[in-house]
């Protein structure tokens, strides 16, 4: 194939290898090398040599410094149709062993007698079949374009679903094309493709309802085209396509989009709260995925544009938005997971994505500083009581006993403190304090109060179990006992080693928490049991240093 089959921003193979994807970025004469080259700036992973420069000379500027290089053009391919490529995924040209052998039967003496049409009948069938195709995968087979229209139509008449991932498309005029001809088409699947800008605003598709564009080059420009042109999308997905802001055509809300239910943009570079504000008014928004950006912090939005500016009666900031995932940035205050419960309808996701399509009461706050002691965090007993209405903390359910004692702990833990703010800042800081204590009855009773007697002092203790666990511990049972709550870490540790007769042993003392996979760590001999929140049957395990 000679260069000139080949154009300037064309996506190619290399032959034999549908995987390994580039883009055409010269074509011409390399110095010293003689015939037609094409130089190619190899997808991220799929390798290369140079950065487009060769022996001095530059002839195109690369992605990367080794993510280019130069090809003879029979090196590459420019790419099949899309019905070729359905027919060499779906269809059998050549009979199995299987089909072979029923193509024939036994006779008395062994030996194998033809029976015409068994196999070629079942051949047929299964080419048949692909008239009732309803979910197609083509994925990294070197589809460039879609062949005629007719072709595809008759072919696959019945596609619902259709994955293009990795493949060699670019220009949306082929997927207008591919709507038009596909018309029972609802999801597409676009991602590794690299769009060019070409959109039109003057195409209308209105059969497609999950659109997914990751690891496409996709800008917010475009995205604002694409809903015009795509009226009725349910499901956006544009995971990793570095877009930081979205530019709006008028003010600073995005519209539109008016049946659009899941928005994904999970793994851009988006660092500025103010730029999600933006789409607190996409009406019928349900979940919103964030993971893996920038973001430092959330908060509710508090000035709403004026009555009118959105065409109707005034509307809540995301007044349906039902999941949110802000799993792996760098939100790092704690009065960031409070402002999310001010959001209507929210159920909440922080961590790693799990996509689902029917409302749970989650809650994932890992891969996020604040849900990390580590790091200046906080454990999962104050996330729980700080998040009225979850039922899932990072894919560990919360039973109803969890809650109950989260609460209560975190109660005792806000009073541990309370002596050092006034009521205002405890307000401020702690704003289901209040809340909490009066659901569950809590007294102010201060734990250093001295007032004598017995009775008070024994109204005042915790009933803990302490667990020996160090290897070198022997086997001991778990022992309960009562301690006032000004019990310090470090006077624990003491009183551990004359409960357990234990002799040269630095000891790790450890809370047990329900739902927690791994026991929270006490770092601060000095640091209270009261200020560490823990009250009547808590489990404390009692380890030695290694």
């Amino acid at each position: 194939m000679a260069a000139v089959a080949f154009r300037l921003g064309q996506r190619v193979h290399a032959a034999g290898d549908p995987a390994r994807v580039g883009t055409v970025r010269y074509l011409g004469p390399v110095d010293g090398h003689p015939g037609d080259w094409l130089g190619v700036d190899w997808d991220a992973g799929a390798g290369g040599r140079h950065d487009g420069s060769l022996a001095g000379r530059r002839y195109f500027v690369a992605a990367g410094e080794r993510s280019a290089s130069f090809a003879r053009p029979t090196a590459l391919s420019a790419g099949i149709t899309l019905p070729d490529a359905i027919r060499n995924r779906y269809r059998v040209e050549e009979f199995t062993k299987e089909e072979q052998d029923e193509m024939y039967v036994f006779s008395t003496s062994q030996k194998r007698v033809s029976v015409e049409l068994v196999g070629k009948n079942k051949v047929e069938e299964k080419l048949k079949n692909l008239n009732d195709l309803t979910s197609a995968s083509v994925s990294y087979m070197g589809v460039s374009s879609i062949g005629p229209g007719d072709e595809l139509k008759n072919l696959v008449p019945n596609l619902r679903q259709l994955d293009l991932t990795g493949n060699l498309l670019s220009q949306w005029q082929d997927i207008f094309s591919l709507c038009e001809a596909l018309a029972s088409l609802e999801i597409l699947d676009l991602t590794n493709n690299t769009m060019e800008n070409d959109f039109t605003d003057s195409s209308s598709v209105k059969n497609i309802r999950v659109l997914v564009l990751n690891y496409c080059g996709v800008t917010w420009e475009l995205v604002e085209k694409i809903k015009v042109s795509f009226s009725c999308l349910s499901e956006l997905h544009l995971m990793t396509n570095r877009i930081k802001a979205m530019m709006t055509p008028v003010g600073n809300i995005v519209q539109g989009f008016n049946t659009l239910r899941l928005l994904n943009l999970e793994d851009n570079h988006i660092d500025s709260w103010d730029e999600i504000v933006k789409l607190s008014y996409l009406r019928s928004l349900e979940q919103l995925h964030l993971n893996k950006n920038m973001l430092k912090h959330v908060t509710y939005p508090s000035n709403p544009p004026p009555l009118g500016s959105l065409g109707d009666a005034a509307v809540l900031p995301f007044e349906k938005l039902r999941v949110l995932l802000l799993g792996s940035n760098q939100i790092d205050e704690v009065l960031s997971v409070d402002s999310l419960n001010l959001f209507p309808s929210l159920t909440l996701w922080l961590s790693t994505p799990i996509l689902i399509s029917t409302f749970l009461k989650d809650v994932r706050l890992s891969d996020n500083p604040v849900a990390d002691p580590a790091k200046g965090g906080v454990p999962r007993f104050v996330l729980i009581a700080r998040l009225g209405k979850v039922k899932i903390l990072n894919g560990s359910e919360i039973s109803p006993r969890e809650r109950r004692e989260a609460e209560i702990r975190y109660v005792r833990l806000v009073m541990g403190k309370a002596e050092s703010y006034d009521p205002e800042e405890i307000k401020r800081l702690h704003p289901r304090f209040a809340e909490l204590k009066a659901f569950h009855g809590i007294e102010d009773e201060k734990p250093s109060s001295r007032t004598s007697g017995p009775q008070k002092m024994a109204s005042g203790l915790i009933s803990i179990t302490l667990k020996c666990v160090g290897p070198s511990m022997g086997e001991k049972q778990p022992l309960t006992k009562k301690l006032p709550p000004a019990t310090t870490v470090g006077k624990l540790k003491s009183l551990c080693e004359s409960f357990f007769k234990l002799k040269d042993v630095k000891l790790r003392l450890y809370l047990e928490e329900e739902g927690c996979p791994l026991p929270q760590f006490f770092e601060e001999d000095t640091v209270s049991l009261m200020e560490l929140g823990i009250g009547t049957g808590s489990t404390i395990i009692v380890d030695e240093e290694s």
